[in-house]
């Protein structure tokens, strides 16, 4: 039976001082001075036509991300932040996000965020080379980055994350393992690390780098991941590595297939409707000019048909390492679990998983081939 689950929060800012040639987001390098105080104005607006998607529900999480959300004031985000309190409520042990990056945030700022209410950072590094920073078209050196890290252990957030890349540009597999230990020196109780990929509609896609090739690629995922756990680092999720309780509860309730408001520009939600028995997704106006121009923020909703619950549903919960709870599924999608026992009884046939009376537990072959596990469950 479809039943409610946590509700999140995404607020989109798009601005940032320069567009990296890697990134696919929606994002807009800053042409002089940013229109803080109407963008404010407007996600404010766009929120408050959301309400009646929350459902008695108070938030979970938040997650200021971009762009660069720390372009903005901290007395901006603390408008947003108190008028989502006002106007929605938060739990007692709401987790508040905001994406930094080390060169575009004066350091001294940090308190003020956290005065502001963010009570968790995450900080664009990367990688901690400078020559691999100008690679990536990053502001920053590796000294700010450092720094940044250290400001932020020291602001006494409840926690930070630091993100960092591999597979970069001629990175050599000594380089790759050097950002690691460089980052766990600074004692961030979460890290974000991921291979670089090259998207469409980017730079690097239109002048690709030479990047290491599959064997160097494997040899620095295999090695990079034993030492993470050899450093006290949890695997949680396929990019996610965390000390024990300091996981990103907002990204786990992306992952489990939880609720969450998307406000701003190009901002994404996904949204439970128990006595309809639908589940919604809904997309905002992407470029900030038509977003700033309009009082109906809303650029598309979709249903998620029934059909396609239970492969969403998947795509979604088989980033984490956990078993997947039976009771889960049917709670999130509105469906039985049985609607998997096709998909599953080849998945176990072919090694991917193991099966419980009340969990699915993907193997390790199972998480090496996640897409080879979702092509079951596709008629």
């Amino acid at each position: 039976m479809l039943t409610l689950p946590p509700l999140s929060l995404y607020i989109h800012i798009p601005w940032c001082v320069q567009k990296c040639p890697y990134c696919d987001f929606n994002s807009h390098g800053q042409h002089g001075e940013l229109p803080q105080q109407q963008y404010v104005d407007a996600l404010l607006a766009d929120l408050s036509l959301d309400l009646h998607y929350v459902q008695g529900r108070k938030l979970h999480s938040i997650f200021i991300g971009g762009g660069t959300p720390s372009l903005f004031e901290a007395s901006q985000i603390k408008r947003i932040l108190e008028a989502a309190k006002s106007q929605i409520g938060f739990e007692d042990d709401i987790e508040i996000t905001m994406e930094a990056n080390p060169g575009t945030l004066e350091h001294d700022d940090f308190a003020a965020y956290q005065a502001a209410g963010v009570n968790r950072l995450s900080i664009g590094v990367q990688s901690f080379s400078k020559d691999k920073l100008n690679l990536l078209g990053r502001i920053h050196d590796e000294n700010e980055a450092v720094t940044a890290a250290n400001t932020a252990s020291n602001a006494g957030y409840q926690s930070f994350n630091l993100d960092l890349m591999h597979g970069l540009p001629n990175q050599s597999f000594d380089e790759a393992m050097a950002d690691i230990d460089t980052a766990a020196n600074l004692m961030p109780p979460h890290l974000s690390w991921y291979q670089l990929t090259i998207e469409p509609n980017t730079l690097f896609h239109s002048k690709p780098p030479q990047l290491p090739d599959d064997e160097n690629l494997w040899h620095i995922y295999e090695q990079g991941q034993k030492k993470l756990a050899q450093l006290g680092y949890e695997q949680y999720e396929i990019s996610a590595y965390a000390k024990p309780g300091f996981q990103c509860r907002h990204n786990l309730n992306y992952w489990q297939f939880g609720d969450y408001l998307g406000i701003g520009c190009g901002a994404h939600g996904k949204i439970t409707q128990v006595q309809q028995d639908t589940i919604i997704r809904t997309v905002k106006i992407k470029h900030p000019k038509g977003y700033l121009a309009t009082d109906n923020f809303t650029f598309e909703t979709s249903v998620v048909e029934h059909e396609d619950r239970a492969l969403e549903y998947l795509m979604n919960r088989l980033r984490l390492m956990t078993p997947i709870p039976k009771a889960e599924f049917e709670q999130r999608t509105g469906l039985s679990h049985t609607v998997l026992n096709d998909g599953m009884k080849k998945s176990i046939e072919r090694g991917l998983l193991t099966d419980s009376s009340t969990h699915w537990q993907l193997t390790t072959k199972g998480h090496m081939f996640v897409n080879d596990l979702l092509s079951q469950f596709i008629d």
